[in-house]
Order: C-alpha cells, then structure tokens, then sequence
C-alpha cells in the first residue's frame, strides 16, 4: 500500500485482527475504545505508520504501534509486521490476574479433580 496515502482507522484494526468484523471496529471507535496517538478517534481518521494506536479491551488496554498498512486482512502469524504491541507489562499481570480469579472463584473441573487427585496420591519420590 501506498503510506503516503494512510488507512482508515477501523480497516486497518480488522486488517490485524484485533476485531473480527470491521463493523466491530467500527463501534469500538465510535463509543471511545479507540484512541490514536493519545486523543480519541473516529474509524474514518487516516492512520500513517508510526501512529500509536490504543484499544481498550474487556479488561486490559492494549498499546500498539503501526509499523505498516495493510489492505487485506492477514493472518495471526503476520500480525507482527503490521503491528508491534507495546502494552505495558503491569497491563499484561492484570490479565493474568484476572484469569486466574475466574479459575480459582469455581469448583475444579472432573479433569482437574483427577489431576489433583493424582498429584496428592503420588507423594514424593
């Protein structure tokens, strides 16, 4: 693609996959998820490499910066052409964190009972 040009915002996070439907992207954009270079955006705004963009997810913020535009939608193993993520590290514990409080909030599954089960009968060797 031609980058003097630039890309709208909204094809561009559906071209990497951070949404499945460029509608999505679209509505992210429109109800402030999305900000370019720190100010809110609309999906219609030109996005050039370099620009920062940040997403704001179900629990993290996620920081990314573009490298390169793209028309078509690639695929996962060629996001990282596309896109460098620079979400902070305390962002990525948040997440962490919180996968965790869902597991540990719920009875253990029959698999992990079994595993637990074994771990305990085992004792050590």
């Amino acid at each position: 693609m031609n980058e003097s040009e630039g890309m709208r915002v909204d094809k561009w996070l559906f071209a990497v996959r951070l949404f499945k439907t460029r509608k999505q992207a679209t509505d992210a954009c429109r109800n402030g998820r999305i900000r370019l270079n720190d100010a809110p955006t609309k999906a219609a705004k030109t996005l050039k490499p370099g620009d920062t963009i940040t997403v704001r997810q179900s629990l993290i913020t996620r920081t990314l910066k573009v490298v390169e535009l793209t028309e078509r939608r690639v695929g996962a193993k060629l996001v990282s052409d596309f896109a460098k993520d620079e979400t902070p590290d305390a962002e990525r514990k948040k997440l962490c964190l919180a996968q965790l409080e869902r597991t540990a909030a719920r009875r253990p599954t029959k698999h992990e009972r079994r595993l637990l089960q074994r771990f305990t009968e085992k004792g050590p060797t």
